[in-house]
């Protein structure tokens, strides 16, 4: 703590060790992690929501991010997630959104939008969302008006998170 009022500068102790405590024991206070995109192309129906497949992970730094089978991110530590979600089209013009899905129900939605005519449009949705470290799951879902594929392009189309906070 400052001295006085007008003096800033802390002090710290003679030590090693970490700074920052930790959120949970044995987990940085940053918490798990993760980015992921997709291997292969998703085709994907007009006017429905369907959940985007991410089979490759960046990282996971918690290992808590199922690519194999369920594409969806579920955390060990509860806390205050940064969650980023991409898709982009892959050929045809087309508007639409992008969703964020906590334990099967849309959470977050970002803005309907589209592609110029003759170009593809990409659509992403940022948001912070409360996972309890245990039974919840969040997943990346795309609604598009004209089904087509999705980009398998890992720059455009990606599903990522990071803890931000813990719960307690």
């Amino acid at each position: 703590a400052p001295v006085t009022a007008t003096n800033r500068t802390i002090t710290l102790p003679d030590a090693t060790g970490t700074l920052l405590s930790t959120a949970t024991p044995g987990v940085p206070i940053g918490g798990p992690a993760f980015s992921a995109v997709p291997s292969t192309p998703q085709t994907v129906s007009s006017n429905t929501a369907t959940k985007i497949q991410f089979q490759s992970e960046e990282w996971d730094t918690n290992s808590c991010f199922d690519s194999t089978t369920n594409s969806r991110f579920m955390p060990t530590v509860a806390g205050y997630y940064a969650v980023n979600a991409s898709a982009q089209a892959a050929s045809n013009f087309t508007t639409g959104f992008a969703s964020i899905y906590k334990n099967g129900g849309v959470v977050k939605q970002g803005m309907v939008t589209g592609g110029v005519s003759g170009t593809t449009g990409t659509f992403s949705v940022s948001a912070q969302v409360l996972l309890n470290g245990s039974t919840d799951y969040i997943e990346a879902y795309i609604y598009i008006s004209t089904g087509q594929s999705l980009s398998s392009n890992g720059a455009a189309t990606y599903f990522q998170a990071a803890m931000v906070r813990s719960a307690t």
